[in-house]
């Protein structure tokens, strides 16, 4: 397990960065381009039992746990229970935030998806860097292509990523969410761009 000494600034990224995904979903949610994959996934099942994300994530994530204590212990940190509970209710949050602020009609024209959806995933991404580079442990979805990584040491990272990722959007579909392009273009390259923002974006703003 990674519940190891965790400095002022480490807990600091690590928690805005989780805020910060909810954040971001909130928003990608609204612009029919679709989400992350496991946002997707969770959205089906969340909707289908009548609960918030926040809750069903919640939920999801404890199953999840399980497994990954008994086969990838090493996974688990700090930033595990971070991310298992704080997106999911940080999505509810700025939800709820946006539906009192944002006028009903903002997302309908075509033009303000687009502007909101090009910084946001952006955003998106250098969050999930941020807390995977501090390496206080990861959320239970993202150990399972670490723990498959390790076991297929000759098939890259971004490759097992990607295909966990592909995946889980499948079951998302099975269960009813919509997908959109957005969902399509994180299937297929979230793997390849965190690791790009890891190496050249965020190890300046932790290491530093």
């Amino acid at each position: 397990m990674k519940f190891k000494n965790v400095t002022i600034k480490e807990l600091f990224w690590l928690v805005l960065s989780v805020i910060t995904m909810g954040f971001c979903l909130s928003f990608l949610n609204k612009t029919s381009f679709g989400t992350d994959p496991c946002t997707t996934f969770n959205l089906g099942i969340s909707k289908l039992l009548g609960l918030s994300l926040g809750n069903w994530q919640a939920i999801f994530n404890c199953i999840l746990f399980l497994f990954v204590f008994l086969f990838g212990r090493d996974q688990i940190g700090w930033g595990t229970l971070a991310n298992m509970f704080l997106v999911g209710y940080s999505f509810d949050f700025f939800s709820w935030i946006n539906g009192m602020i944002l006028p009903n009609d903002f997302f309908e024209p075509m033009l303000n998806r687009i502007l909101i959806t090009i910084p946001i995933l952006g955003l998106f991404i250098i969050a999930v860097a941020i807390y995977i580079a501090i390496q206080q442990g990861i959320s239970p979805y993202d150990a399972i292509p670490n723990m498959i990584d390790k076991k297929l040491t000759n098939i890259p990272f971004k490759l097992v990523r990607m295909g966990w990722d592909i995946s889980v959007t499948i079951l998302g579909v099975l269960l009813g969410e919509k997908i959109g392009l957005i969902t399509i273009v994180m299937a297929f390259t979230l793997g390849p761009a965190i690791s790009f923002a890891e190496k050249h974006i965020v190890a300046k703003l932790i290491r530093t």
